[in-house]
């Protein structure tokens, strides 16, 4: 699973830059604190996704799933956690789901585009085709 302890924390960087986001300007962390925190953040999400694993094997669900995680914060009373989840869950789906639009509106712009491009060829061959129809300057005729 693990080879060492250590491969369960979370990245310090990350860890660090959510501290920043979190607190006021001005406000310095130490190191160990830092440390703590990164390390208190690893188990829970360690003690999280066990109690997940055991709500999926409740459902009897193979994979885990969000509604996994929300029954996991219910049974080990982080309730309050649910509703701030469920929303930034629908505003990443919507985020998701808008971009999927956007790459679909601009391949559907896109193939519009080469559809005129490709038309126009067609048409400018279908002139050139024409204009090889006339007659040639020899003074025979062309047969049709």
């Amino acid at each position: 699973m693990v080879d060492k302890i250590q491969d369960l924390n979370l990245p310090a960087t990350v860890v660090t830059r959510l501290i920043k986001d979190a607190l006021p300007d001005g406000i310095n962390v130490g190191k160990e604190a830092r440390s703590a925190i990164a390390r208190a953040a690893s188990i829970f999400i360690i003690y999280l996704t066990s109690s997940t694993a055991a709500a999926a094997r409740k459902q009897k669900h193979k994979s885990l799933s969000s509604d996994n995680v929300f029954a996991a914060l219910e049974e080990i009373e982080f309730e309050n956690f649910i509703d701030p989840l469920r929303e930034a869950l629908d505003s990443f789906r919507k985020t998701i789901k808008e971009k999927k639009s956007s790459k679909t509106n601009d391949s559907k712009t896109n193939n519009d585009a080469n559809t005129e491009e490709e038309m126009d060829e067609v048409n400018g061959s279908t002139a050139h085709d024409e204009s090889s129809l006339q007659e040639p300057s020899d003074g025979t005729e062309n047969e049709e």
